[in-house]
């Protein structure tokens, strides 16, 4: 497309920002309801007519003269192989977030019946170790590019992480909001980058609705506020990559965490373009998320056949995807529904019991959204909901060195002895003893 200017306008800051357009595809903004469109600035509602939410407008064939399998595969080992896919103009705020693993999980899929299984493992993404990474970077290069030079987020945890380092690797001014009660992993891996970080008395939803007034009071950059449509494509590159990494091949059924909503609508947008620019055959995906029952408001929803959203107050451990009024929960419901899947919820118990049986199976720890993940594959697949000849794949979004809390009581404890050979025969028959127990 060449090189042309962008007048783009913020109403966030007040003023016209001027940048130098070079591979930019997408076009603009619309709104998801009525289909309003909207120039490329930091606004994510439709303000002048329904208040829907707003998504982004991408030139699909320009996409499509420029992207094929070769051109993806040469480029880096991160999201930004998929740029032409995502909304940004110059370059990007790179510090290698994705493409991470795609475990064939053999143990795992033994262990509930299955036969071609697999973990997409985000908790080993960069620089923080949940998908965050991925929707933050996406939305940090383009507040840069509108000229915002403060940046914010209201978050459960993993995105304060992601926002305060990738701020810091960018030098922008940063300043997160997270409910008061987190846990100390997920304060401790925003405080290290040194932002001013506001924990605020209440739930999730409560600091929401304080980020939205700062957003307009301030004027800053808020990645799931003003910035959304933006920040919520980085998730799309989730899809890209289990196709990719499938050899260029849609699974047959996934399963993902639910939150907002947005990660399992972003999922399947990303399967959608891939089709769309001709870089994967089509056929049917199933999609099934999972929720944890102290806050399953879009899986109430779904199991009583409502289209809407009963707002719910979170109690739970799974903190992450603890959001008792999902914006895209309506949206989740519908993908479900058309694709044949389905969204279930589990207790506590079940949640701490799927983290640890994905660590003995797999070798990976996962904080508590992926135990909330495995959980209900585990309850989809006794209750027949998953076919196990289908390939499927299972999002883990966050890693459990953030989450120790949760499992600490449910692990054990090592076996002291003293520094003799006896003292170890002795605490051996025990350790024995108790693996043919269990």
């Amino acid at each position: 497309m060449g090189w042309l200017p962008l007048i783009a306008f913020s109403r966030s800051v007040g003023v016209p920002v001027t940048a130098t357009l070079s591979r930019s595809t997408f076009t603009g903004l619309r709104c998801k309801e009525c289909g309003q469109p909207y120039e490329a600035g930091a606004r994510h509602v439709c303000e002048d007519v329904c208040f829907g939410p707003l998504e982004v407008v991408y030139d699909y064939e320009a996409i499509k003269s420029r992207v094929s399998r070769a051109t993806i595969e040469a480029g880096p080992t991160s999201i930004w192989r998929y740029r032409d896919f995502l909304p940004i103009e110059g370059e990007p705020i790179d510090v290698g977030t994705g493409f991470t693993p795609l475990l064939k999980a053999y143990r795992l899929a033994r262990r509930l019946g299955l036969t071609n299984l697999y973990i997409k493992n985000d908790g080993v993404n960069m620089p923080t170790l949940s998908f965050k990474d991925r929707v933050v970077s996406v939305a940090l290069t383009r507040a840069r590019e509108l000229g915002f030079t403060t940046v914010s987020c209201a978050s459960t945890g993993n995105l304060a992480n992601s926002t305060a380092a990738i701020a810091a690797h960018a030098g922008l001014d940063c300043c997160v909001f997270i409910p008061s009660d987190l846990e100390l992993g997920k304060v401790l891996g925003t405080l290290i980058y040194n932002p001013t970080l506001m924990a605020v008395k209440g739930n999730y939803d409560q600091v929401n609705r304080l980020c939205s007034e700062v957003a307009n009071t301030y004027g800053w950059g808020f990645v799931n506020i003003n910035l959304r449509p933006y920040y919520s494509e980085g998730s799309k590159t989730l899809g890209y990559e289990v196709i990719e990494q499938l050899g260029w091949q849609l699974p047959d059924h996934i399963v993902a965490p639910l939150a907002s909503g947005s990660l399992f609508t972003k999922i399947r947008k990303g399967f959608d373009e891939f089709i769309k620019v001709g870089l994967v055959d089509e056929k049917p995906v199933r999609f099934s998320g999972a929720q944890a029952e102290g806050c399953a408001p879009i899986a109430q929803a779904f199991a009583e056949g409502r289209d809407f959203i009963t707002p719910v107050k979170p109690h739970t451990i799974a903190k992450s995807i603890a959001i008792g009024n999902p914006a895209d929960g309506p949206y989740a419901i519908d993908i479900a529904n058309r694709t044949g899947g389905s969204i279930a919820a589990v207790n506590d118990a079940e949640i701490i019991e799927g983290i640890k049986l994905l660590a003995e199976t797999e070798g990976v720890f996962t904080e508590t959204a992926g135990g909330t993940t495995i959980a209900v594959l585990k309850k989809l697949v006794e209750q027949g909901r998953i076919d196990p000849g289908e390939t499927t794949v299972a999002y883990i979004t966050g890693n459990g060195l953030k989450t120790t809390e949760a499992v600490a009581d449910a692990i054990g404890a090592p076996y002291t002895i003293e520094a003799r050979l006896d003292s170890f025969q002795a605490a051996w028959a025990r350790a024995q003893g108790h693996h043919i127990a269990s």
